[in-house]
């Protein structure tokens, strides 16, 4: 018990803590002295400001899209990102998933020509089915 009194006591002192029911104070512990705040300097570098004038690259370029595509998207020149979007519009608006497996689209007239000629395909397969059609 001396060991944990006088424990106690280095962090406690009698000044600022009152143990007594009638008190109103609470525990009140004084700053620890040897503790060392350190301050970390950083840089940060200016970065080019978001003007958005670059160019779409890549799949977020528009692309010319053949007529069989154009009758499902809507216009002759559209990104392959929002194609793809609009091709699953196209799907869910016209209710031409399978309704026991969701992964399965059965294709109408216009999805045919798309797609192959293919009547059911996988949702997988319509990223490498539409490719053929951007120009």
């Amino acid at each position: 018990m001396a060991a944990s009194s006088a424990f106690l006591s280095t962090f406690i002192s009698p000044q600022t803590v009152s143990f007594s029911p009638k008190s109103s104070s609470s525990l009140r512990l004084l700053p620890p002295t040897s503790v060392r705040m350190v301050r970390t300097v950083t840089l940060a570098t200016a970065s080019q400001p978001a003007t958005g004038s670059r160019t779409p690259r890549g799949i977020m370029k528009p692309r010319r899209v053949t007529p069989e595509m154009q009758d499902v998207v809507g216009v002759p020149e559209i990104p392959r990102t929002q194609a793809l979007k609009q091709i699953w519009a196209y799907i869910k608006e016209h209710n031409l998933q399978d309704p026991e497996n969701k992964k399965i689209i059965n294709c109408d007239e216009k999805l045919k020509k798309i797609f192959g000629g293919k009547d059911r395909i996988g949702f997988l397969e319509i990223a490498g089915l539409i490719s053929p059609h951007f120009l």
